[in-house]
């Protein structure tokens, strides 16, 4: 019997451009856009992942970005000190330090790094999670994060379509002026914000649909939307493909939405490559109980024999990580 008849399936418009091994991407978001950003990344396409950690609103977003266009050098007074702990209010809790210059230097020199690769990539993916902002009571600016500090010193408002689409009217004019011709790929993610209530969670994930369907219609050329959301709504219906907390997504739902993505954004030819990538990785990740004996020494030879004439076919590739990974272990065999 077909599939179809235990599903509905989400169509997906062609998209103009595709992604692809000789194509960069920047992914900017919240943690969904880690999910398919970090399976590129894995499959060696060239990636930069949230260079400020997970973002969940389009402000924070849209506050990384400009600091990208135009970055600064962040210093001591950027940070606010909280239980022995140094944040950044722009900034995830990965970049957090218990020494304030740990942090800095974590912070400066992802922003000088990604800045510079804004400045070539071709695609940019922007992940909304929620329209709910956080105002530090004391500076009145939007946060990216709260760092645990208590909600008294916030306030908590929701963004309306009208303010997330003026927003990015004027940043996209800034991107396509230092990039012009990045296209920029917006998705809204499914997982769900249960702490707002389900019904102010709804309501949420609908605002973010109409700004970027009024933002995509006004930028076709350029912009397009990828329907995550609507993948994990319509297609995977079932709490079978959420985590044990029965919000965040299973690997088998994020699995689904890779493959999904993969065949209208990835070109044919970079996801034939990928098969004989994944190869070289899975190798990487391949842990055997003795590495003294025979069986292993040619398991690393060929591996390497595999490697080597995959960079010679797809010379772009960047396979270095995972070629000095085995030349260092076939040393290790023949010393």
């Amino acid at each position: 019997m077909s599939d179809s008849k235990f599903r509905t399936s989400v169509q997906i418009p062609e998209f103009r451009w595709k992604a692809s091994y000789q194509k960069s991407s920047l992914f900017m978001g919240s943690c969904f856009t880690e999910n398919v950003g970090k399976k590129m990344e894995n499959l060696k396409f060239p990636a930069d992942i949230n260079p400020f950690g997970i973002l969940y609103n389009p402000v924070s977003v849209a506050n990384g970005l400009r600091l990208l266009i135009q970055p600064k050098t962040f210093a001591e007074s950027d940070l606010i000190e909280h239980n022995g702990v140094w944040h950044s209010f722009l900034h995830h809790g990965r970049f957090s330090s218990t020494d304030a210059n740990q942090t800095l230097q974590n912070i400066n020199k992802r922003l000088v790094n990604s800045s510079e690769f804004l400045k070539k990539t071709d695609f940019l993916f922007i992940t909304f999670g929620t329209a709910w902002v956080y105002r530090f009571n004391k500076t009145k600016k939007i946060v990216s994060n709260c760092h645990k500090i208590p909600a008294a010193f916030f306030t908590r408002e929701r963004l309306t379509v009208d303010e997330i689409v003026a927003l990015y009217q004027d940043l996209l004019a800034e991107l396509w002026q230092l990039n012009p011709e990045i296209k920029i790929i917006f998705t809204v993610s499914p997982i769900r914000h249960w702490k707002d209530g389900a019904i102010e969670n709804q309501r949420s994930k609908s605002i973010l649909l109409l700004a970027i369907d009024s933002l995509v219609k006004k930028h076709e050329n350029y912009c397009a939307y990828f329907p995550s959301y609507e993948i994990v709504m319509d297609e995977l219906r079932d709490y079978r493909f959420y985590a044990a907390d029965m919000i965040h997504l299973s690997e088998v739902a994020i699995d689904h939405i890779w493959e999904r993505f993969a065949n209208c954004l990835i070109d044919e030819e970079s996801r034939k490559i990928v098969v004989e990538v994944r190869k070289i990785v899975n190798a990487m990740q391949h842990r055997p109980l003795n590495t003294t004996t025979p069986e292993f020494r040619k398991f690393i030879e060929n591996t390497l024999e595999n490697l080597n004439n995959t960079g010679m076919k797809y010379p772009y590739l960047n396979l270095k990580l995972e070629k000095e990974y085995f030349v260092r272990h076939l040393d290790d065999l023949t010393n």
